[in-house]
């Protein structure tokens, strides 16, 4: 048997492997940051979800835990950009001590921690801090 043969033979099966290969390892790639996704925006909705704490008529010590408890968590998942901004957040929580900061600063700051989760799920957006608007409702 010529070496040209036995490439004839080995080659196709070579060539099987390596592509259902790849295709099980992208699969599982794929399946893997799907799942971090989907992890991500149910961590990001409990953290907005507690910001509410810090705004309008919904402020409240117990929401204000809330959020903190989860923004300790968020260190292990949170890309840079998420963990500075709302870093930023208790910056400004400290050097006001306990008065009501700017609301002009705070919506900003709260914005930004909004704009950079959704930069962390979608990649890039258009939007900017200045899009998020929270709306307090009064009974």
């Amino acid at each position: 048997m010529e070496i040209k043969d036995l490439l004839l033979i080995i080659l196709p099966i070579l060539t099987a492997l390596l592509s259902s290969y790849l295709t099980f390892f992208f699969a599982i790639k794929g399946k893997q940051k799907e799942a971090m996704l989907k992890f991500k925006e149910e961590k990001y909705s409990n953290l907005i979800i507690a910001l509410q704490g810090f705004v309008g008529s919904t402020v409240s010590a117990e929401t204000k835990r809330k959020f903190f408890e989860e923004q300790y968590k968020s260190w292990l998942y949170s890309s840079d950009e998420v963990v500075e901004s709302i870093n930023n957040l208790i910056r400004l929580l400290i050097e006001e001590q306990g008065n009501q900061p700017d609301p002009q600063k705070g919506r900003e700051i709260i914005g930004t921690i909004i704009l950079e989760m959704r930069k962390d799920l979608l990649g890039k957006t258009n939007l900017s801090y200045k899009d998020f608007r929270y709306t307090d409702v009064i009974s």
